[in-house]
């Protein structure tokens, strides 16, 4: 056991920019491409995943000073630490049984395909971390190790449905074909869906307005560099920052919203070959049988929509951290609520306004989510020692992803009533989504009198 646990973690710990990669390669040769193109392709997606991790790092470190600053100037002081995702991975990694996710996942996956109930082969298998921080939450609320499980593999079973719903508009935005995003970040669109089919019976929310749009209607303002400017300049004078390091910022936030595009290039570039590759030899080995390649929400960082709506939820988050009751954290390290940002670009399409208030309406619960979890995580992170922290301080994670599912399952799971009534709810949310995004893979309407979808590719 201890030797499966070293060999696991060894592999693991490549990180994912030279374990996918090598994993995309595998499969490369697995179906039949050849060599040379099979390690082009693969060496391209490690230099994407390491350009946008760059890009990303190179954001964060320039907004979140700025935001944090602007947080201060409030003079409102909230008690609990913001550890972002990076914290949440260590804690979990640092989880005993956080080794056996792993197997699990291929299981699941494996089982799944073989009785034709997916069509997904997930591949981001460095985020198995997510199902394991799942895990760690359920056993620090029941103490009981084969629930932990069992909620775990509810969450992998859950990733692999909505990345074959999700597979059509998935593939429209990033306009790469026969990929989809395994990651169970995506599970927000059920909590999402409801809101946006309201917001598109208001027949001013219901028109095209992606980012190429934009850039139709109101000219350069709408150009990647410039918004990246204005909002990154704006947020820095709202941080009490000079004339100048608000100008800096700006240029920070322009370089950032130009290279995400063409970092997100790479992604289709090394990721179209391995994808035909993979459709041609599943029509030659299985008649009538599709499978979809899973991998992390990156494909869809070229989407504008995506930086924008990030950029501009920094002052919503930090102003519902201050006004709302209950709330006990401040966001520092999850300042950019990916996890929130993404699912809403797939349930809208695109759509700039309705991402916004979308993103606007589910902030409150990613916050509450952190600080009803801040007990729970803190006690973890002094249980296996993975987190170092003071006396009497607290952690959390201002962001954290599938908010939702993980309080239900959490409660659900510790057999309270309120579990029990918030999974139906959820389950009936599931069932909704999954028919709206039928209709929107057959091109049908989806609220009344709506237009036909677009189903080009975006070129955003």
């Amino acid at each position: 056991m201890e030797t499966l646990q070293q060999i696991i973690q060894n592999v693991l710990n490549l990180g994912s920019a030279v374990f996918i990669p090598a994993l995309m390669i595998l499969i490369g040769l697995l179906v039949k491409m050849k060599s040379k193109d099979a390690i082009s392709a693969g060496i391209t997606l490690g230099v994407a995943f390491i350009g946008m991790n760059l890009v990303i790092g190179f954001m964060m470190s320039a907004l979140a000073p700025a935001a944090q600053a602007l947080a201060e100037r409030t003079g409102i002081s909230l008690t609990v630490i913001d550890g972002g995702w990076t914290s949440m991975a260590t804690l979990s990694w640092a989880w005993p049984y956080a080794f056996l996710m792993f197997p699990l996942q291929l299981l699941i996956n494996g089982i799944m395909l073989a009785m034709n109930k997916t069509k997904t082969l997930n591949v981001d298998l460095w985020n198995v971390w997510g199902k394991i921080f799942t895990a760690v939450l359920i056993v620090g609320v029941t103490n009981n190790l084969y629930l932990a499980f069992i909620g775990a593999a509810i969450t992998v079973v859950l990733e692999l449905l909505f990345a074959d719903i999700n597979q059509p508009e998935i593939e429209r935005l990033s306009g790469i074909p026969g990929v989809t995003v395994s990651h169970g970040m995506m599970m927000l669109g059920a909590l999402l869906m409801p809101f946006d089919l309201l917001l598109r019976r208001i027949p001013a929310l219901n028109k095209e307005m992606d980012a190429t749009m934009l850039k139709e209607k109101i000219g350069m303002f709408g150009e990647n560099h410039v918004m990246g400017f204005i909002i990154g300049f704006v947020l820095g004078l709202g941080g009490g920052y000079s004339v100048g390091a608000s100008l800096m910022l700006g240029m920070q936030a322009a370089t950032a919203m130009t290279l995400f595009p063409m970092v997100s290039k790479l992604f289709m570039q090394a990721l179209s070959p391995i994808s035909e590759a993979m459709s041609d030899f599943m029509k030659n080995k299985f008649k009538d049988r599709e499978m979809f390649i899973g991998l992390d929400w990156p494909i869809l960082a070229g989407s504008s929509e995506v930086w924008v709506i990030l950029i501009l939820v920094v002052p919503v988050t930090l102003l519902f951290a201050f006004i709302l009751p209950g709330n006990a954290v401040l966001p520092f390290a999850g300042i950019l609520n990916i996890g929130m940002v993404v699912p809403a670009l797939v349930v809208t399409g695109g759509n700039l306004i309705r991402m916004f208030i979308l993103s606007v309406i589910g902030t409150p619960v990613f916050l509450y989510a952190a600080s009803h979890f801040a007990n729970t995580i803190t006690k973890l992170a002094s249980d296996t020692g993975a987190v170092e922290l003071a006396q009497g301080q607290k952690i959390t994670w201002s962001t954290l992803e599938l908010p939702d599912v993980r309080f239900v399952l959490t409660e659900l799971l510790q057999f309270k009533v309120i579990g029990f009534v918030l999974a139906a709810i959820w389950v009936a949310l599931f069932v909704l989504y999954f028919k709206v995004m039928k209709k929107r893979a057959a091109n049908e309407p989806v609220v009344p009198n709506e237009e036909s979808w677009d189903m080009e590719p975006n070129e955003a």
